[in-house]
């Protein structure tokens, strides 16, 4: 899953990018509420963690603009204010949730399971192609019943190519959604884990779940 930091204090949201990127997630950042408000409206993000905060367009902008113009991503505010009134106005800007600074790690991770369950742009819930489950919240996926080990890249592109059910899915597409902007390596890279998911998901159970579209992409098939 896709994740947006909109966050000016670097520290903190660099901190945020090593522990999402460790949990599986693909995390973009932005430092001041105009570049936040811009990448919200490119790309197809499953939630936007939002500073109030900000340089150049505060957080409740930020907010109420990407709702105007019908982004209904799901949006955690972050605040290093503390009072009922800046939480009330974070929900009534548009808001999914908030959570005030100095904040544990584990409880914004927590939280944003927690939206991603509830649905919206971001939904989570779990994604089905035959006998192949995937569960984004619980992080789990299984075969015809049985438990199969993921890395969280793994998981990440097997959970792109899910929701795009039985069409076609380019690489870049791919790489849009399972790599973060800074991302400069060789797409190539897309064809190591959907082998490496061929050797997990396809093998052992006789399938042949994960086809290739010759100079296209790659597709979904009842296999």
């Amino acid at each position: 899953m896709r994740v947006l930091v909109v966050e000016d204090e670097r520290r903190l949201a660099e901190t945020l990018q090593w522990g999402l990127e460790a949990d599986g997630y693909a995390v973009d950042l932005a430092h001041d509420g105009l570049e936040g408000l811009e990448l919200a409206q490119l790309y197809p993000y499953q939630v936007i963690i939002l500073d109030i905060m900000l340089p150049k367009l505060n957080g409740y902008r930020v907010c109420a603009a990407l709702r105007e113009r019908g982004v209904t991503t799901p949006i955690l505010m972050l605040t290093a204010k503390n009072g009922e009134y800046d939480e009330a106005e974070a929900l009534d800007t548009g808001a999914d949730d908030y959570l005030s600074k100095p904040f544990s790690y584990v409880v914004l991770t927590a939280r944003l399971r927690a939206l991603l369950r509830r649905g919206g742009a971001g939904s989570a819930g779990v994604l089905e192609f035959g006998d192949l489950v995937l569960d984004p919240a619980k992080r789990t996926c299984r075969r015809a019943g049985t438990p199969v080990s993921l890395t969280t890249k793994e998981f990440a592109v097997l959970e792109c190519l899910l929701r795009h059910g039985g069409q076609l899915v380019t690489k870049r597409e791919i790489l849009d959604q399972v790599w973060d902007l800074a991302y400069r390596g060789d797409p190539n890279i897309v064809e190591v884990y959907v082998s490496a998911l061929r050797r997990k998901l396809d093998a052992p159970f006789g399938r042949r779940t994960i086809a290739t579209v010759r100079g296209a992409g790659y597709r979904l098939e009842d296999g």
